[in-house]
């Protein structure tokens, strides 16, 4: 037996350089623990079937199958040879090989024989494949398994690969640490384990790589997912503690200020949800410590008026407040909106202007360079109150007098870099607002957003207008789309507005390249892009929209060119606005009643949630077609049945989470880095995810710095380092 080793030996000791090398290059993995905690993606079993009809196109999949057929023809359009395998999984399931030039295997891929297969899943005239996949074939015999003794067991691991490093390679690699790995320090107490059922360390990271059965596996799953749910709670709780204790200047409320004067104009009263939620929020201000809430709510359910009603209250304290938003479009449809709501109240200074009043600044990138520097006195002399801009309030150079409340909308679209720039732009930390339209499930707040405080707005305002969603199958009806063109032309005759919304811009080269499909063979023809603004707004205004009045919006116009359209478009000058999904968030137009998003397969189901919250934003009904290609019963087209179906974002936003990789929710999508967090599953795992903050709140009163258990601690550094801990707090 080899020198024992430990979870931080480097892995080449006990596995040698290439090795090693292998894993550190291809898979990110360094040390013995790094291997233990590359977790399999799922087992297999000896003599039972993969289930083919589970695999998504685009990942890197390993499949148990049995060879049902191989045959090899002369390609068309070049030299050499395409040998097509075709692969069963015994319950139905058919998948196909593809090899260029390699006959010679044809006499190994003999009818009968199982194996292992690994290699991207592709799709090609609707038939799943791998194309040159690596595989190794399984012994006839269960004794006479040679090198791949590593499959010996019940249970077949089957792992996150890459191509140079298939499943196998990482299996007979944790074979050979865990013969030589004989204790492990065990970072939970007994007494804690004991308490809530959980086996130790070693158990189960021996369970989860060769599991005796499912009894074991679960066991191991269970203990692994503890660790990881526990690290998070542990890091959100303790800094929920310390933002806790942070000083900041309370902003309190005023009754004779300029929020009272505001509240006195509105020509509406606020729903029940925005007075409770205003007032959560309005004491949170007048605390000596920073709030920091997250502000959750249905598009159009205004959440602008009660992040504008915590400005004002911001202003009337002495401080500024800023609006952080993620494109120019938007930051200036919030100028715009909040100037139209404030009235003379937000023109402090000018001739019209209310003395009570304060004023309004925007700040983007595209300012020129006087408008700049009096946009910057402005914001530096405390003289405008309200502050609203992109990511150009960012940059060096944007100083405030006194910043008091940052609200971020649509954190998701912000780095947390960004938004903790902004942050430090004040003497002490201000209070922090952040808002989103995108319903959040209970796990992704309690996982993600753990250490703010979490509040919705759950009902409408009145007089919003319900929507109405229809899927529009084109390639099987085409009558159903020029009916839906003839929709858009009743909307305008009716004195109403619509939007037509396109994956891609479509006006430079590398766009029309990213869209060709990487995976169809190379004699055959490839996929069709997504259908872009450039090519469709000349299509429509030469065709079924003739006559109207058209014109595009997307994200590679000049400022001034996209401000000159959205206001052409508030203003009623424009009846069709073909755009991208630039008019996601934000855009406020109430005369907008009808949306046609083309290729809306493309797009996931909260985007098409948020894109269709644009129209039935005034008193006439909304209406949504989703225009697709996509054949009924595929995942694509029971997506979009799925948004048609329901207008509780809540419920849409549970199937987004089933659908995503969870990856895109804890991982690099949010944070810029590989997420640590791979068995805990939020859909799943709800239950156990509440047990853990439970644990870790009753800890961390018991030893708030966690002193008589440095074991934990270091795990907990070691499982949420310090840049995913910066992450989950800054929000």
């Amino acid at each position: 037996m080899s020198e024992q080793t430990t979870l931080d030996t480097p892995l080449t000791a006990p596995l040698g350089a290439k090795t090693a090398k292998a894993l550190s290059t291809h898979l990110d993995l360094h040390t013995v623990g790094d291997l233990l905690r590359h977790f399999p993606r799922r087992y297999d079993e000896r003599g039972e079937h993969t289930d083919m009809s589970q695999l998504a196109v685009g990942e890197e999949a390993t499949v148990l199958a049995q060879v049902r057929g191989a045959s090899a023809r002369p390609m068309r359009a070049r030299r050499g040879t395409m040998l097509e395998v075709t692969l069963a999984d015994g319950a139905g399931g058919v998948l196909s090989c593809t090899f260029f030039n390699q006959p010679w295997r044809q006499k190994d891929l003999t009818t009968g024989r199982w194996g292992l297969f690994a290699g991207k899943v592709t799709e090609y005239r609707g038939k799943r494949q791998l194309n040159g996949p690596d595989y190794i074939l399984l012994a006839d015999s269960d004794d006479a398994l040679g090198e791949i003794e590593e499959f010996a067991g019940a249970l077949i691991p089957v792992y996150p690969a890459a191509s140079a490093v298939p499943t196998w390679t990482i299996a007979r690699s944790v074979r050979v640490v865990l013969d030589t790995l004989t204790e492990v320090d065990d970072p939970l107490p007994a007494t804690l384990r004991a308490d809530r059922n959980l086996t130790d360390l070693l158990t189960a990271l021996r369970d989860i790589h060769r599991p005796a059965g499912h009894p074991e596996l679960a066991r191991a799953r269970r203990r692994l997912k503890w660790d990881e749910a526990f690290a998070v709670q542990l890091t959100l709780v303790q800094r929920k503690h310390a933002a806790a204790a942070w000083p900041a200047r309370p902003r309190p409320a005023r009754d004779d200020g300029l929020l009272g004067a505001f509240d006195a104009t509105l020509p509406y009263e606020l729903t029940a949800g925005q007075r409770l939620v205003g007032d959560r929020i309005a004491a949170d201000l007048a605390t000596a410590h920073p709030m920091h809430r997250l502000l959750q709510g249905e598009v159009g359910s205004g959440k602008t008026l009660v992040a504008l009603r915590a400005m004002l209250q911001t202003v009337d304290a002495g401080g500024q407040a800023a609006l952080l938003a993620p494109t120019e479009v938007l930051a200036a449809q919030h100028q715009r909106s909040i100037a139209e709501l404030l009235g003379a109240l937000g023109r402090a200074g000018e001739l019209d202007g209310d003395p009570r009043g304060t004023r309004i600044t925007l700040v983007t990138g595209s300012l020129g360079a006087a408008a700049r520097r009096r946009a910057l006195a402005e914001v530096a002399s405390g003289e405008a109150g309200l502050v609203i801009g992109t990511h150009a309030l960012l940059y060096e150079g944007v100083d405030f007098a006194d910043l008091g409340l940052v609200v971020v909308d649509e954190q998701h679209r912000f780095g947390v870099e960004q938004r903790d720039a902004l942050r430090a732009k004040a003497e002490q930390p201000p209070h922090v607002l952040v808002m989103t339209a995108t319903p959040i499930p209970r796990t992704v707040a309690m996982t993600v957003f753990g250490d703010l405080e979490v509040s919705s707005l759950t009902e409408l305002p009145r007089g919003r207008s319900p929507i109405a969603t229809h899927v529009v199958p084109a390639a099987d009806k085409p009558a159903y789309l020029e009916r839906a063109w003839q929709r858009v032309c009743e909307e305008v005759a009716a004195g109403h507005q619509a939007y037509v919304v396109c994956p891609r811009i479509g006006d430079a080269a590398a766009d029309d390249d990213a869209a060709a499909d990487p995976d169809a063979p190379a004699d055959e023809p490839t996929r069709r892009p997504p259908l872009a603004v450039a090519e469709v707004a000349p299509l429509l205004t030469d065709g079924p929209l003739h006559g109207l009045r058209v014109d595009v919006l997307h994200g590679r116009l000049p400022a001034d060119a996209k401000d000159a359209v959205m206001r052409a478009y508030s203003a009623g000058d424009l009846d069709v606005l073909v755009a991208t999904t630039v008019i996601e968030v934000g855009v406020n137009v109430p005369n907008a009643t009808a949306m046609v998003v083309l290729d809306a397969d493309r797009f996931g189901v909260s985007q098409l949630h948020q894109l269709r919250g644009r129209v039935g934003r005034g008193s006439a009904p909304g209406l949504c077609l989703l225009v697709t290609e996509a054949d009924e019963g595929t995942p694509a087209r029971e997506r979009l049945d799925a948004v048609a179906s329901t207008l509780d974002g809540f419920r849409l936003a549970e199937l987004d989470l089933e659908q995503r990789r969870e990856g895109d929710v804890l991982g690099a999508a949010q944070s810029g880095r590989r997420s640590h967090l791979r068995m805990l599953s939020l859909k799943r795992d709800e239950k156990l995810i509440g047990e853990a903050r439970e644990q870790a709140i009753a800890t961390l009163e018991a030893d708030p710095e966690l002193r008589s258990l440095p074991g934990l601690a270091a795990a907990v550094d070691a499982l949420v380092d310090a840049d995913r801990a910066e992450f989950l707090e800054k929000g």
